[in-house]
């Protein structure tokens, strides 16, 4: 699952979801730090990959960073 790039913690489904659809990041439950999908992340999610497979193992592939990066 998973885990906060800068506590370790790891995130609740629910919280892997909120930041995989959101463009301002979210914040760590447990040490408050945003956190973003990571730039590997956002470069391996634009490859189109929309099936029942892939809504089961996003949370599980899903990468984070403490910053804002851009995929270019």
């Amino acid at each position: 699952m998973t885990k906060c790039s800068n506590c370790d913690s790891e995130w609740s489904l629910g919280d892997v979801w909120t930041v995989g659809f959101s463009t301002t990041g979210k914040e760590c439950p447990n040490c408050r730090k945003k956190q973003y999908i990571s730039a590997k992340t956002k470069k391996w999610l634009t490859l189109g990959w929309v099936s029942l497979a892939f809504v089961i193992i996003f949370p599980f592939i899903i990468k984070l960073s403490n910053k804002d990066e851009s995929i270019l």
